[in-house]
C-alpha cells in the first residue's frame, strides 16, 4: 500500500469516527436530562447525609457560574456522552488501521490485552462512581454552619471525571506489571522483595492522585490496588516457573 493508499485510509477512518462521535453527541443531547441526574445523583446523595448529620438548613448546592454556562455544560455533558457512546467504533477503526502493519503475535497480544483492560478500567471507574458521594460528603463536612457552599457544575464535572479516570488507569497499573514480566523487564522475586515498598508507594499515589484527598477514597482506591498487585506477582510467579522450565528443557535438549 502506497503513502496516498495510506493517507486516504486514515482519512476515510477519521471521517468514520467523527460522524459516529457526532451521532453519539447528539443522541447524548437528547438525553441530557438523564445523564445529568446520573453525574449528580453522587452530589445529592452526599448532601442528604450532610443535612441528617448537622441539621443545616444551609445545605450545598450546584451552580453554574454564568448565563450562557449553562448551554455550555449542555455541550460538554454531550459530547463527553458521544465520545465514550462511539468507543466501540473509533476504537476499531483504530485498530484496523494499525492491525494491518502487526505480526499474528503482536495482534494477539493486543487483543489479550485489551479483553483484559477494558473490564479492569471500567471496574476501576464503577468503584470511583461508588465512593464518591462518600468524598463527597467528607469535603463538604469541612463547610462551616453559617456558611452556604456553592458548588459550580462544571468545576464538579471536572471534579468526576478526573475521579473516574484515575480509579480506571490505577486499576490497570497490576496489568502492566503483568506485562512487563512477561517480557523479562521485572521478576516476580523482585516484586515479592520490595513488596512492602511498593505497597506504601501505592499508597502515596493513591493520596497523591485522587482529586478528593481524603482517606476514604484514598483507602478505596489503594486496597483494590493491592490486592491487583498481589494477583500480578502470583501471576509473574507462574510466568518465572514456567520460564524456567522452558529454558531447561531447552539447555537438556
Amino acid at each position: 500500500m502506497t503513502l496516498r493508499e495510506h493517507i486516504t485510509e486514515l482519512r476515510n477512518r477519521l471521517f468514520v469516527c467523527i460522524v459516529a462521535i457526532v451521532i453519539g453527541t447528539v443522541v447524548g443531547w437528547i438525553f441530557y436530562d438523564q445523564l445529568f441526574d446520573f453525574l449528580t445523583r453522587p452530589f445529592v446523595t452526599s448532601v442528604r447525609e450532610l443535612a441528617k448529620e448537622q441539621g443545616s438548613t444551609k445545605i450545598p448546592e450546584l451552580t453554574f457560574p454564568g448565563v450562557g454556562n449553562a448551554l455550555t455544560f449542555k455541550i460538554k455533558i454531550s459530547a463527553l456522552a458521544g465520545l465514550v457512546a462511539a468507543a466501540p467504533i473509533w476504537l476499531f477503526q483504530l485498530w484496523a488501521f494499525i492491525a494491518p502493519g502487526l505480526h499474528r503475535s503482536e495482534r494477539r497480544w493486543a487483543m489479550l490485552f485489551s479483553a483484559i483492560a477494558t473490564p479492569l478500567f471500567l471496574g476501576g471507574v464503577v468503584v470511583a462512581y461508588w465512593t464518591l458521594p462518600k468524598g463527597i460528603e467528607i469535603l463538604l463536612g469541612f463547610t462551616p454552619l453559617d456558611i452556604q457552599n456553592l458548588v459550580e457544575l462544571p468545576d464538579y464535572l471536572d471534579f468526576v471525571i478526573r475521579t473516574m479516570l484515575v480509579f480506571g488507569v490505577a486499576f490497570l497499573i497490576p496489568l502492566v506489571v503483568v506485562l512487563l514480566n512477561m517480557l523479562g523487564v521485572v521478576s516476580a522475586a523482585a516484586m515479592g522483595k520490595f513488596r512492602p515498598y511498593i505497597i506504601l508507594a501505592i499508597f502515596l499515589f493513591a493520596a497523591v492522585a485522587t482529586p478528593s484527598g481524603d482517606p476514604f477514597t484514598m483507602c478505596l482506591l489503594a486496597i483494590p490496588m493491592c490486592l491487583l498487585f498481589v494477583v500480578a506477582e502470583v501471576i509473574s510467579r507462574f510466568n518465572d516457573k514456567r520460564r524456567a522450565r522452558k529454558t531447561e528443557e531447552l539447555l537438556a535438549d
